[in-house]
């Protein structure tokens, strides 16, 4: 993906609010042995931008000042409750640049799994994202989960997931990270109809005398 920024001449809060005002968004590159560089961008079209899972987990090419350069998203500020974006932040990255980024997982195959097909079991998706390793020009949009093997009453874990050459899962110490877990279907206990109260004869006991 492809994005223009411009270079950014005034700083500081006051600058950015009124930057903002204007339909522009404040940002930094930074990274690449070079000093970092104040952008701003149109706030629409990075506000649509940031709404496709590739702007967030790929390397996207930013046109700053007739020169092109390859970025990586590493945060975006948004406003508590407008629909807006307060500053966002790029690194610079080339061939020789290894990263930790945060990728979307996408699970496949669960409806021709045996645990859905013939267990009627549902998958429950325990992470949606994972914390990857690998040089920049090999990051993935997304990592693939394929589930189209799990049967009733097991677990996936990140161990179990075919990963692109040259990527390899952060655990932060972790043994084994689980990635979806098979929930068994919940039978519904019908309560058996409760017999009828035998007939009170009380009242035909007072009409004996």
């Amino acid at each position: 993906m492809q994005f223009v920024a411009f270079e950014r001449a005034k700083q500081g809060t006051g600058a950015s609010r009124r930057l903002r005002i204007t339909g522009r968004a404040p940002g930094i590159v930074f990274g690449g042995n070079v000093p970092p560089v104040s952008i701003e961008l149109d706030h629409n079209a990075l506000w649509h931008a940031l709404k496709k899972e590739a702007f967030h987990a790929s390397i996207l090419e930013m046109e700053l000042g007739g020169k092109v350069e390859k970025v990586l998203l590493r945060d975006v500020q948004y406003h508590p409750y407008k629909p807006s974006v307060l500053h966002v932040d790029f690194q610079r990255v080339d061939e020789r640049t290894r990263l930790r980024k945060k990728v979307p997982l996408h699970f496949v195959g669960a409806e021709e799994s045996p645990a859905v097909k013939l267990d009627k079991c549902l998958i429950n998706h325990v992470i949606n994202d994972i914390e990857i390793e690998c040089l920049a020009t090999a990051l993935p949009e997304n990592i693939t989960v394929d589930l189209s093997q799990v049967v009733k009453g097991a677990t996936v874990h990140a161990g179990d997931i075919q990963l692109p050459k040259g990527v390899k899962i952060v655990t932060h110490g972790r043994k084994d990270i689980t990635v979806a877990t098979v929930v068994e279907p919940v039978e519904e206990v019908v309560a058996a109809p409760t017999a009828a109260a035998p007939a009170d004869d009380k009242k035909g006991k007072k009409g004996k005398k």
